[in-house]
């Protein structure tokens, strides 16, 4: 009886973070997250990303960055169908982020300056990321897997707004383009927040002058100065407020 084998196999922490479990894992990952979105009655979210390295207290653009996700975060909130659920709708548009801090911790920050859930997405990394203080801790989430916290970023998402960032933000960014880009995906708005960052940071141009993209796959993303530009953009691309996707 004390034998490891004759442990029941739910109960056996050995077994199931061994190998031959990773599927399983991937699974539970999965499961875990999407029933707490569902009893919440979360139907859509707007997925926000943005730098973990910039804060409230930042010097310059820092600050306006962060000042314009709160904002963001608060007015899409109100606007786009979080508040509901407790007439028994389904919460649409609801703020999603990675959960850690900077702009994402300022996004779910402004949707709790008015009462309303959001979600973060957290990742176990050695460094920058622990979950910020303003997502709603029922819909606080942490993944091991890469891969299935991105799944749960893309599946509910409405639109995605993205504030400058690093590596992890880019790669948001182009896993959701690149879904668009080949029909992966349904035509979602993508906001991208301050040009003259994203312009200084990548050429789009060189990409269609050496033929890496077309032309009209510039059309695939919107950009905007300020959390009401963000809003009005993401309207004109088909955002409809208190309404899932099709």
């Amino acid at each position: 009886m004390a034998s490891p084998s004759y442990r029941l196999a739910a109960l056996d922490e050995e077994f199931l973070l061994g190998d031959s479990m990773r599927g399983v894992r991937f699974l539970m990952e999965y499961a875990k997250a999407e029933e707490a979105l569902r009893a919440w009655g979360v139907r859509s979210t707007l997925v926000v990303f943005g730098s973990a390295r910039i804060g409230e207290n930042g010097a310059g653009e820092h600050a306006r960055w962060y000042r314009e996700a709160r904002a963001f975060g608060r007015l899409a909130s109100e606007r786009g169908g979080a508040l509901h659920g407790a007439d028994g709708q389904p919460r649409d548009n609801v703020i999603a982020t990675g959960g850690g801090p900077g702009i994402m911790g300022a996004a779910n920050r402004g949707a709790a300056d008015i009462g309303a859930p959001s979600i973060g997405f957290n990742i176990t990394l050695p460094h920058e990321q622990e979950p910020n203080p303003w997502s709603t801790p029922a819909l606080t989430f942490r993944f091991h897997y890469f891969a299935m916290r991105k799944m749960h970023l893309a599946m509910r998402a409405n639109a995605l707004v993205v504030f400058p960032g690093g590596f992890g933000t880019f790669d948001e960014l182009f896993e959701i383009l690149t879904l668009r880009q080949t029909d992966k995906a349904p035509r979602i708005p993508i906001v991208l927040f301050d040009e003259g960052y994203w312009r200084a940071v990548i050429n789009f141009d060189v990409l269609v002058r050496h033929g890496m993209i077309r032309a009209e796959d510039l059309a695939l993303f919107r950009f905007a100065e300020d959390a009401e530009g963000v809003w009005a953009a993401l309207l004109a691309g088909g955002l409809k407020p208190g309404c899932s996707i099709e």
